[in-house]
C-alpha cells in the first residue's frame, strides 16, 4: 500500500518532508537541496526509485510500496576525524528505528549495512554537500523477494519477522534517531559514536572476515576501529591493516 505521508508530516511538523511517488533516486534531489540551504531534517522521500544508488557504485533494489528510501539532510560536525564516524552514527539510528518499530535486533557490519540473520536489510550512502551531509537510507520493509543475484544476501522485516510493517511509523522513527544520534555526535563527540557501534556490531572486534578493497582482498580478524571509525584487521600474518573502504563479509 502507499506510504501514508501525510502522517509522517503531521508527526514531524518540524521537518520538511518531500515526497515522490517515484524518483531515480531520493540522493540528488537532497542534494540540490542542500546546496540551496535546506533547513536541517530535511528528507526526500520515495515511494518507489528506478536508479537507486548503493554504496561503491551499486545500484539499491528500490520497488514500490515495499522499502523506504530517504535522504535526509544533516549538519553534524564535518571535521575530517568525524566524517567517517557519520555513517556509524547512522547505522546506529537505523538498528534502533527498525528495534523500536518491527522490534528486530539488527547487528551492524561496517561500515553502513545493517544486518538480519546474516542478510542485509538496510544500507546507508553519505555525500557531502556544501557544509551538509546527505544520507541516503534504504531499508528493505515489506518485501517478499528479491532479483536473483542478491537474493542470497538480502532479506526484509517482513521476511525475517514473517508479517508486514508499518513503513510510515518506520520512517517517523528513522528521522527522530537520526536526528539524534547526529545530535549525538555534535554533543558528546565521535568517541561516544564509536564506542556505540563496537557495543552494537558483531564485526567491530573478534570476527573473522574477508575485505573485498578492490584491487585485492585480505582476510583476518577484526581488531576494533581506529579513532576515526576505520576498521582495523588483524592478517593471518599477524600484521594489522586499517581498512579505509571495502566490502566485509564473514570469512
Amino acid at each position: 500500500m502507499p506510504l501514508e505521508i501525510a502522517r509522517v508530516r503531521h508527526a514531524l511538523p518540524q521537518h520538511r518532508i518531500e515526497y515522490y511517488d517515484s524518483l531515480a533516486s531520493t540522493q540528488p534531489v537532497a542534494i540540490t537541496l542542500a546546496e540551496r540551504g535546506a533547513p536541517e531534517g530535511t528528507a526526500v522521500v520515495a515511494n518507489e526509485q528506478t536508479a537507486g544508488i548503493g554504496r561503491q557504485g551499486h545500484s539499491w533494489h528500490s520497488e514500490p510500496d515495499s522499502g523506504l528510501y530517504v535522504s535526509l539532510i544533516l549538519y553534524p560536525p564535518l571535521e575530517p576525524a568525524t566524517r567517517p564516524v557519520l555513517t556509524l552514527a547512522l547505522g546506529l539510528a537505523t538498528a534502533e528505528a527498525i528495534g523500536r518499530v518491527a522490534g528486530v535486533q539488527c547487528d551492524l557490519r561496517w561500515p553502513n549495512d545493517i544486518i538480519i540473520d546474516d542478510r542485509k536489510t538496510a544500507g546507508i550512502l553519505v555525500q557531502l554537500a556544501g557544509n551538509a551531509a546527505v544520507a541516503g537510507i534504504g531499508i528493505n520493509v515489506n518485501n517478499q523477494a528479491f532479483p536473483p543475484d542478491i537474493e542470497h544476501l538480502a532479506t526484509s522485516l517482513a521476511i525475517a519477522t514473517g508479517r508486514r510493517h508499518d513503513r510510515a511509523g518506520l520512517l517517523i522513527a528513522l528521522i527522530e534517531c537520526a536526528t539524534a544520534f547526529s545530535r549525538m555526535l555534535k554533543d558528546a563527540g565521535k568517541d561516544a559514536i564509536l564506542a556505540a557501534f563496537t557495543r552494537a556490531s558483531s564485526y567491530a572486534q573478534g570476527k573473522r572476515v574477508v575485505v573485498d578493497m578492490g584491487d585485492r582482498q585480505i582476510e583476518g580478524i577484526t581488531a576494533g576501529l581506529d579513532d576515526h571509525g576505520f576498521l582495523r584487521v588483524r592478517k593471518n600474518d599477524g600484521t594489522v591493516e586499517t581498512v579505509l573502504a571495502g566490502g566485509v563479509r564473514p570469512a
